[in-house]
């Protein structure tokens, strides 16, 4: 069959559903609706029906999401917008469409003439437009003006008043990269906003943890919006690079960033709408009155410290990983670095390139996965230099990857790191007769569904998978027993001489920080932050279908969390501050399906 034939045939079949799919949205037939469905079909929404991050599964759901919905939603101006493909019997259709208060995108997989997954996203509200392309402001103010206002005085105005005489719509605690993100988006949407953070700087997240860290994502992976890396950026970039960046945009993208300044506590006033938020600005006491508070302290909060029996007995160092300054005072000194995850191998790894005795302690099984054999079969099609010359731009490679629901995203995951896993056989070898206790997550499906479902357990190795399968980086199994005045004892019985004693042992769940500003009572009424209830190791059911309470509304009005890994952050701010925009401006925001609260920690 030519090129030509089946480019006509995928069309055909997409213009078909398509067209369909618009006639009984408009008659709002429901029932005829869902027919176009398969029985097993999915249909994700970010925002754009639901004013919610919603997956919705098989037909009965999809009647009852738009029983809901449709009415006010009011979608209309269904379009294809790229030429359709099939390939293995699944035709593929990107669309643009309109609801009564925005545009959107869509991509739809059609199998036997039925929709199995359609993703639906709501990208800018109508009256509401970010002030770009031809709607970019002039900035210079041309002819005579005895009152002129320049752009730096305007600039000192708004950093003098916001926060004192005039309030915030938002405020963001947490200045890392996903606050930085959204406070990007709602700076562009015209939402005043006031970032706050307890480090001085932007960045300097990034340039306080130990000095070999460096991305492990390729920097396609990682733009941030609107300004993407530079052509000669290093595919994967050193922590201080970052450290400037971050420091850099938050300048050019003119966001309201205070430094030095920590979140004491905040309160919910239901009648007002309004949060008081209590912070420390550099010693000085500021209350500030936002209608919205969110939460972007990064995918984990508080450092999750073991209390071992003994350990006040230590007399050597005890460190956690987010404490770690790097190797250069431990040199030919012992260290014992108790966890076998992310962390716990870079810090292995430069401590051995310093000269440092190093022994890591595994207490569970981990995932690791070579870096380039990461970006060939898992990253590549989507974020590489190769996508780019494909015309997969990030936005495009953001919402392919957005339009595999999570319940099966495992089954498009799996063929993956199967070929990973036969291609690196003697590596994984060569770790297991080490002793690694090496795993593939619960189904097999690898690194990813691991990072969505629980966050944690896994390495991409770029370097120092190596020094533990040739024994450089001696590895021990088993649980901690205790502290003595120089060793670790494990509960077998071995001892392990340190001077150092290194806690790469994660981080507990985000709503544990949040707790410490906003409440206890408030932080449970939310639940659980991160995972998707798939009831696999350490992401207890029931099923989400989404990731609890991120980029979502919460069962706490007004309360928002927002964080993730570059990626997320990136992608997911878009529909955050169209939420938070829509909010700020009065538009009717229904909520479909509103997050329920599952496991308080």
């Amino acid at each position: 069959m030519s090129q030509t034939l089946q480019r006509s045939e995928s069309r055909t079949t997409a213009e078909t559903w398509v067209s369909a799919f618009a006639d009984a949205l408009s008659a709002r037939d429901v029932d005829r609706v869902t027919s176009l469905f398969a029985e097993d079909c999915y249909w994700r929404d970010l925002v754009s029906f639901t004013w919610n991050l919603k997956t919705v599964e098989g037909r009965e759901q999809v009647a009852d999401m738009l029983n809901a919905t449709l009415e006010r939603t009011d979608p209309s101006n269904w379009e294809i917008t790229a030429e359709p493909a099939t390939a293995d019997g699944v035709t593929e259709a990107w669309l643009s469409f309109e609801t009564a208060t925005g545009r959107g995108t869509g991509h739809v997989r059609v199998v036997d003439g039925k929709a199995w997954t359609l993703l639906t996203t709501l990208d800018e509200l109508k009256g509401h437009e970010e002030p770009s392309g031809e709607r970019r402001p002039k900035g210079a103010e041309h002819g005579a003006n005895p009152d002129r206002v320049t752009w730096l005085e305007d600039r000192e105005k708004e950093a003098k008043e916001l926060g004192y005489t005039r309030q915030p719509e938002v405020v963001i605690i947490g200045g890392g990269q996903g606050g930085i993100a959204l406070g990007a988006r709602l700076r562009q949407l015209g939402v005043p906003t006031i970032i706050v953070e307890r480090n001085e700087k932007a960045g300097d997240s990034w340039r306080r943890r130990y000095k070999s860290l460096a991305l492990h994502d390729p920097v396609w992976y990682d733009h941030l919006p609107y300004l993407k890396f530079p052509d000669n950026w290093p595919v994967f970039a050193p922590k201080d690079k970052i450290g400037d960046w971050l420091e850099m945009y938050t300048k050019i993208m003119e966001l309201n960033y205070w430094g030095s300044t920590t979140a004491k506590s905040a309160t919910f006033d239901e009648a007002a709408g309004k949060w008081t938020v209590v912070v420390d600005r550099a010693g000085t006491e500021v209350t500030l009155r936002p209608s919205q508070l969110v939460i972007a302290l990064g995918v984990s909060g508080k450092p999750n410290v073991p209390t071992f029996p003994g350990a006040e007995k230590f007399r050597g160092e005890q460190q956690h990983s987010s404490e770690h300054p790097g190797p250069d005072a431990y040199v030919g000194k012992k260290v014992v670095v108790v966890g076998s995850n992310n962390s716990a191998f870079d810090i292995c790894g430069s401590l051995w390139e310093a000269g440092a005795d190093v022994t890591m302690v595994q207490r569970s099984s981990t995932h690791l996965i070579k870096s380039d054999s990461l970006m060939e079969h898992a990253l590549g099609a989507l974020y590489s230099e190769e996508a780019v010359a494909n015309g997969v731009d990030t936005r495009t490679a953001d919402l392919i990857f957005a339009s595999l629901p999570y319940k099966i995203m495992n089954q498009f995951q799996k063929p993956a790191y199967d070929a990973v896993r036969e291609q690196d056989a003697d590596y994984y070898a060569r770790l297991e007769k080490a002793g690694f206790d090496l795993d593939f997550g619960d189904d097999d499906s690898g690194l990813f569904m691991k990072y969505l479902r629980r966050g944690s357990g896994y390495y991409i190795d770029v370097g120092a998978g190596e020094l533990v399968a040739d024994g450089s980086v001696k590895l021990v199994n088993g649980q901690v027993k205790e502290l003595t005045e120089s060793e670790v004892v494990l509960e077998d019985g071995t001892r392990l001489e340190a001077d150092l004693v290194v806690y790469a042992t994660g981080y507990r769940s985000m709503n544990g920080l949040a707790a410490d500003i906003v409440g206890q009572d408030v932080a449970d009424k939310v639940g659980k932050v991160w995972g998707l209830g798939s009831d696999t190791t350490k992401d207890p059911g029931p099923w989400e279908g989404e990731q609890r309470n991120m980029w979502k509304p919460t069962q706490q009005p007004n309360l928002w969390f927002h964080g993730g890994n570059l990626h997320q952050s990136r992608h997911y701010s878009l529909y955050l501050s169209l939420q938070l925009k829509a909010r700020a401006e009065g538009i009717d925001t229904p909520v479909y399906a509103l997050q329920e609260t599952h496991h308080t920690a």
